[in-house]
């Protein structure tokens, strides 16, 4: 059995640690999402370990709760990116012809916007709710993962085990799934770290420009927005978030490179 080398041991303890206290933030918080529980931007203290906010309410407590907010709509598009994403990717790789044409440029034409600027527009336009977020991250992204999708397929679908198992007489869904999918994993699981994290900046860069989660309601970007004011007086509730954004970055893509290292060696190619 291969040991598991440090960074990826460092990278899945904090990546485990991040899922474990949005799964269970209702009971880490030591108080409620949006109670007033202090004076304005108190510093830390054995009663508010991180202080408190613009307007009084633990920060500890809005870190926890938008935590859970930011990974679960991170964890939901980045899913929906790559459900979407990877089977048209395949679909369009395997199809060939006018199927293909018809993925791929309409494709081109939503990547030539840019995401950012979409998405304002799209949140612009409809009730800004959570899942109107995972949509609108989900379907943006999984642009990107069809462009991945496919040019990964495209070269597996040449390889001498699919033409046999299209001589066989395999459907469409069999060679999606049983023969090109497995081996493209590696690649996708690499990506899928990247993507997560992308969808991590994307909803806390929305959040600060008001267009993403809702207040009372917590995410990471939201609180560097509500208090962002306070670092010209040296105040840090602003950093506690971006701190956590980075170390949950760092940490996705150490567990990422381990995971891409260990497919890579275990699957070995197909003859």
């Amino acid at each position: 059995m291969k040991i598991i080398p440090i960074s990826a041991l460092i990278g899945l303890f904090f990546t485990f640690l991040y899922f474990f206290v949005a799964i269970f933030a209702p009971w880490i918080a030591p108080y409620g999402m949006a109670e007033i529980v202090g004076d304005v931007w108190e510093p830390s203290s054995s009663a508010y370990w991180l202080g408190t906010d613009s307007i009084g309410r633990d920060l500890l407590t809005r870190m926890i709760y938008g935590g859970r907010t930011t990974i679960f709509i991170a964890t939901a598009a980045t899913i929906l990116s790559f459900t979407t994403g990877a089977t048209l990717g395949f679909l369009a790789a395997v199809s060939g012809g006018w199927i293909d044409q018809v993925l791929s440029r309409f494709v081109d034409l939503i990547m030539a916007i840019p995401s950012l600027i979409f998405a304002l527009v799209v949140l612009s336009v409809m009730p800004v709710t959570i899942p109107v977020l995972i949509l609108v991250m989900g379907l943006l992204d999984a642009t990107r993962v069809f462009r991945l999708s496919r040019a990964v397929a495209v070269d597996i679908n040449v390889m001498d085990y699919v033409e046999a198992a299209k001589l066989r007489g395999e459907g469409l869904r069999w060679i999606i799934f049983r023969e090109i999918l497995p081996n493209a994993l590696s690649p996708l699981v690499a990506e899928m770290g990247l993507r997560f994290i992308f969808m991590v900046l994307f909803v806390s860069t929305l959040s600060f420009l008001g267009l993403g989660v809702q207040p009372p309601q917590a995410d990471w970007g939201g609180i560097v927005k509500e208090n962002k004011e306070g670092i010209v007086y040296g105040i840090s509730a602003a950093l506690a978030p971006a701190f956590a954004i980075a170390t949950l970055a760092i940490s996705v893509n150490l567990v990422a490179d381990w995971v891409l290292n260990r497919t890579t060696s275990l699957k070995g190619g197909r003859g």
